[in-house]
């Protein structure tokens, strides 16, 4: 992997593309933080400047964007599934293992953790030739009552909320009810696995729900 190819994959998962970086034409999510990488990043052809929109990716930035988050998410995975970490342990370590990882090892990986769909997390995993799955979900705190869910992914790296919700058996894939929702933002009441379980209306924004033919990838 050349030297540009490693500052692309760094900056996304890392989060430090340079400020003023939007979307391209695929929905990629990109962190952005002030910086003069846009200029090395522009050289290799991965970002280019729109007339009153700022700084694009490029197609092949979206590409290596791709990439990049696919690598990142199947380290997690590694590390989950077969090194044995925690959900809440591995974001930062896969950053690195991901960003350093040669084709051939990512390759590897996918391959030990049994070519996994999505993350730890049940954020979806890119092909190998940077196609993201379609997700349909939604968050907790905003379906009815009365109804069982599948718990699609969490939206959240804090150590702490993940280790929680873990404790809760609350994990991607689990299947629930819905028990209540007070008003006003008040508690969401869950039944899970049989037993009842209490969450905030915020931490509940932070899972994302669907019905469970909802949840395999296309």
């Amino acid at each position: 992997m050349d030297n540009e190819h490693k500052r692309c994959d760094a900056a996304v998962s890392s989060g430090s593309l340079p400020a003023g970086v939007l979307p391209g034409r695929q929905p990629v999510c990109v962190y952005v933080s002030a910086g003069r990488g846009d200029e090395r990043l522009r050289e290799a052809g991965y970002l280019e400047h729109e007339p009153y929109q700022g700084i694009v990716l490029t197609p092949a930035g979206e590409r290596e964007a791709l990439l990049s988050i696919r690598r990142h998410r199947l380290a997690e995975r590694f590390l989950v599934d077969v090194m044995g970490f925690g959900w809440h342990e591995v974001h930062s370590a896969a950053d690195a293992l991901g960003a350093a990882a040669s084709d051939r090892l990512v390759q590897r990986m996918e391959e030990m953790a049994g070519f996994p769909r999505r993350c730890p997390h049940g954020e979806p995993i890119p092909d190998a030739s940077g196609r993201m799955p379609r997700l349909r979900d939604r968050p907790l705190n905003s379906v009815e009552p009365g109804e069982t869910y599948v718990l699609s992914r969490v939206n959240t790296h804090d150590a702490g909320k993940l280790e929680y919700l873990g404790t809760l058996g609350l994990k991607p894939g689990v299947r629930f009810a819905l028990v209540a929702r007070a008003p006003f933002s008040g508690p969401l009441q869950l039944e899970v696995d049989g037993a009842a379980v209490v969450i905030g209306h915020e931490l509940a924004g932070a899972l994302r729900v669907c019905r469970q033919d909802e949840f395999e990838l296309v």
